[in-house]
């Protein structure tokens, strides 16, 4: 039977430590083979969030997934695939309280493309946060299921452009951008970045760095407006880098997802295959660890008390 400890033992076959333990960190939310260095450096980068199932992974899942059907079905038939898989990824990672919530809020944007509705962000968040309570008045004390909710709600309310802080009316898999831990908001109107007589050549690429910098920046610190209060409570520590580190992993997170579980469902039906594709995701844990530590030891990167 196929399990994330079975997973995670694969991983350790394709990958070298700590490449392993981070990337089971991302797929599954286990920690149990990170090194206690490399967890003081996510706490310290403010970046711990990313080995946490926070909902990103159903969010960069489910967008592909719907992506992919979508060549071939019609929105409706992809909607429903992507809802089984929703739920299907639950029950294999365990049902914890923030995969639940981001579940429940894929699972009611889906649903509305499949009747033909509009979806709104802030109200698809109440009814997966009030339905979760009710079912379990105990998740409201559970750190988990605070953060992850809060996190969401910072970035629907402030994540997003000018004018959709309450609706979030999106088409095919962007809905699902703001299901967990949304990856991107809808592209802004352009801007001109010219304006040091950069080539006409390199504009549109300085413009497209310009608009993911800003875009992961705004998000960044649209999930923190709630959280930090909660998190320096709870640890009486609060990290003052977070938003260049987090700026400068986020976009890899997506790409590294894929790759990820690429490698390990390869290795999994042959394992020279999952190494070879281990390759690529080897650089990209590498990327991400290297900022995570010269992040953390930034002089000042995090204060406490």
């Amino acid at each position: 039977m196929v399990t994330v400890a079975s997973f995670a033992s694969l991983i350790n076959q394709i990958l070298p430590e700590p490449h392993a333990g981070l990337l089971a960190g991302i797929l599954f939310g286990t920690k149990a083979t990170l090194s206690k260095e490399l967890v003081a450096a996510l706490t310290t980068s403010g970046t711990l969030h990313i080995v946490a199932l926070s909902g990103m992974n159903i969010t960069i899942l489910s967008s592909l997934v719907n992506v992919t059907l979508l060549r071939v079905v019609n929105r409706r038939i992809g909607s429903v695939v992507t809802i089984l898989l929703i739920i299907g990824f639950i029950l294999f990672v365990g049902p914890s309280p923030s995969v639940i919530r981001a579940g429940i809020m894929g699972g009611i944007s889906l649903l509305a493309i499949i009747f033909g509705r509009q979806t709104w962000g802030l109200l698809s968040w109440m009814l997966a946060v009030s339905t979760m309570l009710l079912l379990n008045p105990s998740w409201i004390t559970d750190l988990s299921f605070q953060l992850s909710a809060l996190a969401t709600l910072g970035m629907i309310l402030f994540g997003s452009s000018v004018g959709e802080a309450a609706q979030v009316a999106r088409p095919n898999s962007e809905v699902l951008r703001s299901v967990g831990s949304p990856s991107a908001p809808p592209a802004p109107t352009a801007v001109n970045l010219n304006l040091y007589g950069l080539p006409a050549a390199i504009t549109p690429l300085w413009q497209l760095v310009w608009r993911v910098v800003r875009d992961n920046l705004r998000l960044t610190l649209a999930a923190q407006v709630f959280t930090i209060p909660l998190i320096f409570w709870h640890f009486h520590r609060m990290s003052l880098i977070s938003p260049l580190a987090n700026v400068l992993i986020g976009w890899v997170l997506q790409p590294l997802t894929v790759l990820g579980l690429l490698a390990a469902i390869g290795g999994w039906i042959f394992l020279p295959l999952g190494q070879v594709l281990g390759w690529v995701t080897w650089a990209l844990l590498q990327y991400v660890i290297v900022v995570v530590e010269w992040t953390a030891r930034v002089p000042g990167a995090s204060i406490g008390w």
